[in-house]
């Protein structure tokens, strides 16, 4: 006798059946049966019925057509944490930079999840959008945390409707929270110098903070500066980065068209979000006096990289951010500044140097001057290189002029 074995078919397998099963009874109607892929380790399955065999068995090759290019087919039972699930590794994944899709994630297992997660999705309604948003601001949380967390919702409740699942995005019938309002903090001319000053003696990271204040350059673009982008410019068209790996390959969880060069453990250099945020920038004294310092005295590493770590490996994104406070305190600076905050610091000076704005854009990196404006490339050359070093200039004034030039800053501020 020969053993029957069973097997769980795979997804896009299928079947049809015909109802019911005993063909001496009048049909009612055929069943096809499509295995889809486990969201949350159990059984899904497809299922369609017709009364015709043949229009069936067409439908179900449409179906499996579409369950090859999309991953996955709605079904009427899918839940929000199902789909969300599905949504942030199989789609977003694949389309978002990592950052976004560590947010994206932190959003959806921290608030949403808890929040509405057993909610069948096609009945997820505004009132369930706000239930969110309230989960959020009650655990103490911000309402521009609330913000992110309604975007994720919307842009996922987006896909859903082009895919068919639900029938409209509730997210877009919801107010959005409105972002908190924040003071930001921000070392003044003086409060830099004096900086400045106190790392001078650092010989392992005193030109690194020298490069954040006088360039505005971004944290990774700073760790990930390699030595031969030092020249009569800076060239920061790469980040260092710490990726997300897969589970499956080992490999970091981007988009197909993501360029990235691999350091060491999860560290990558990356490039920036957009090409026009690769910056070229002339490099002048007191920096260029600071960056040639550094490079003549520091050990050369197997990276290329400007500045590492005291056991000369690359510097990791959060260590960074952890030695920059360090750092402010043993200068004496009680101030809660955050290392990206330095950027603010850099565009108060610009201004005060009086560097044209459209140019103070094209130094830090803003896509537009509203982004400029609201932190308080090479195309020209010559008025770059004019400009940074006018910037330069209030670092080698006397004090008093120095005060002098805030001063006068700030008064044109408070009249504009």
């Amino acid at each position: 006798m020969t053993k029957k074995i069973n097997r769980a078919r795979g997804s896009g397998e299928g079947a049809i059946y015909r109802v019911p099963a005993d063909k001496r009874k009048p049909l009612r109607y055929y069943v096809g049966v499509i295995e889809l892929p486990p969201l949350d380790g159990s059984r899904r399955r497809k299922v369609i019925r017709r009364k015709d065999k043949k229009e069936l068995a067409t439908e179900l090759d449409r179906l499996r057509g579409e369950l090859r290019e999309r991953g996955d087919l709605p079904t009427a039972g899918q839940n929000v944490e199902q789909w969300f699930t599905y949504w942030v590794d199989s789609i977003a994944a694949k389309t978002v930079r990592p950052n976004t899709l560590d947010g994206y994630r932190r959003a959806i297992e921290n608030h949403i999840v808890p929040a509405v997660g057993k909610v069948k999705l096609d009945k997820l309604t505004p009132s369930h959008v706000r239930r969110v948003h309230d989960a959020v601001t009650e655990k103490g949380l911000s309402s521009t945390t609330a913000l992110l967390v309604h975007r994720t919702m919307s842009v996922s409740l987006k896909m859903a409707v082009r895919e068919g699942r639900i029938g409209r995005n509730p997210a877009a019938l919801t107010d959005a929270p409105r972002k908190a309002a924040t003071s930001l903090q921000a070392l003044d001319l003086n409060e830099s110098i004096r900086f400045l000053r106190h790392v001078a003696s650092d010989d392992l990271m005193g030109a690194r903070w020298a490069t954040a204040l006088l360039t505005g350059a971004r944290r990774g673009e700073v760790i990930g500066l390699e030595r031969d982008r030092i020249g009569e410019v800076l060239d920061l068209s790469w980040q260092l980065l710490r990726l997300k790996l897969t589970e499956e390959d080992g490999k970091p969880e981007v988009p197909a068209d993501y360029e990235y060069r691999h350091l060491t453990g999860g560290l990558y250099l990356t490039r920036p979000k957009a090409s026009k945020s690769w910056r070229i920038i002339p490099l002048v004294d007191p920096l260029r006096t600071i960056l040639h310092r550094h490079l003549d005295s520091a050990a050369d590493n197997r990276w290329g990289l400007v500045f590492t770590n005291a056991q000369g490996r690359p510097i990791s994104p959060d260590a960074d951010s952890r030695n920059w406070r360090d750092a402010l305190s043993a200068a004496g600076i009680d101030k809660d500044v955050r290392l990206h905050d330095a950027r603010h610091t850099t565009v108060d000076l610009l201004y005060a140097a009086g560097v044209p704005e459209d140019l103070i854009q094209e130094i830090v990196g803003h896509s537009t001057r509203t982004m400029t404006q609201s932190y308080k490339t090479l195309r020209n050359r010559e008025r770059l290189t004019a400009a940074m070093q006018q910037f330069s200039d209030l670092f080698t004034a006397k004090p008093s002029t120095a005060k002098e030039i805030t001063a006068s800053s700030d008064d044109t501020a408070g009249m504009s």
